[in-house]
């Protein structure tokens, strides 16, 4: 028995006549009899009576349309329950972020999300790029967004922003920097606080200065953002930093910021979700979400530097991602 054999008995029931019944379903009146005759066979008892006046149900008939039109029912909840999933998707879904990425991103795409996605039950952490990897690979968070993430067959990655790492100084600058951009090669006298290794910044301002042989005048490793903020604001040192995180203090004339050249410091930041996990509609209205967040906040200022604000949107598929410095690459 399926399913449209079973609507063919209940219309048929419903409305006593071959005739009207074929009209409600939209089929020809000896389609209909061949569906009614193979259930009949199919269960090895007449449903129905024939006679000059029409049809009625017999016993074995009545019985089954009491079950039919509960069965009826129950497929067309379910149906329209799995399809409301596609506009209003429901269930938990986590992502994760390092730290200088939550301190922009992390309310607006609540505030975003919980709004368009109340039926969603969402959960937020923050972590090392390297430590958000692990998790997203073991099952620990569904979305991640993270800078510069291996090329791993079990991660389906995609570029969100390529964004220039600044130098950031005390409002009194006891060094002296001039207003322009400065040389990588200060960053050898100068009193540097930052991460320690593994640090996916530190990994990334070892990478660069190495190759340009330059190695920097480390003076303290702070692993806490918030912390290094305080000690450079204090005039304990300099940091590298991207300006994002750091935009409350410069605008607010409590910290000074300056362009890194020969050569440029930069990081790309991914998005990235496991490719050995199947796509739920959650995962792909964050993941769809946390695009549309990282737009906007670069157009608004937020995110990229003063001279560096202008976006680029991939006009194709198939275009090569925009990776020039400072740019936003939104797929």
């Amino acid at each position: 028995m399926d399913l449209k054999q079973l609507k063919a008995f209940a219309t048929l029931a419903e409305f006593g006549s071959f005739s009207r019944a074929g009209a409600v379903l939209s089929i020809a009146q000896p389609v209909l009899s061949r569906q009614i005759k193979a259930l009949e066979q199919e269960l090895g008892i007449e449903l129905f009576y024939r006679n000059g006046r029409g049809i009625v149900l017999t016993e074995a008939g009545k019985l089954l349309h009491g079950y039919a039109g509960g069965v009826l029912d129950t497929v067309t909840r379910a149906t329209s329950e799995v399809m409301a999933l596609r506009s209003s998707p429901r269930g938990t879904i986590a992502i994760g972020m390092p730290p200088s990425v939550g301190t922009i991103l992390t309310v607006p795409l609540v505030q975003s999300f919980r709004a368009e996605f109340p039926l969603i039950s969402m959960r937020v952490v923050e972590g090392f790029s390297g430590h958000l990897l692990e998790w997203l690979i073991t099952g620990k968070i569904d979305v991640a967004v993270l800078y510069n993430a291996p090329r791993v067959s079990n991660l389906s990655a995609e570029p969100l922003l390529q964004e220039e790492i600044s130098l950031l100084g005390p409002v009194n600058d006891p060094a002296g920097l001039p207003d322009g951009p400065v040389q990588a090669s200060r960053l050898a006298q100068l009193p540097m606080i930052i991460p320690s290794r593994p640090h996916g910044l530190r990994l990334v301002v070892d990478a660069i200065l190495s190759d340009a042989a330059i190695e920097p005048n480390i003076v303290l490793e702070v692993d806490a953002m918030p912390s290094t903020l305080s000690l450079v604001e204090r005039g304990l040192g300099y940091t590298l930093l991207s300006y994002g995180p750091a935009r409350h203090l410069i605008e607010a004339g409590r910290m000074k910021s300056w362009s890194i050249v020969d050569p440029v410091l930069t990081r790309q930041l991914i998005l990235a979700t496991s490719s050995q996990r199947p796509t739920t509609a959650a995962t792909r209205a964050l993941a769809k979400m946390v695009r549309s967040q990282v737009r906007d906040l670069v157009q608004q200022g937020r995110w990229l530097s003063p001279g560096d604000r202008k976006t680029k949107p991939s006009t194709r598929k198939d275009e090569p991602p925009h990776t020039a410095r400072g740019k936003a690459v939104i797929p």
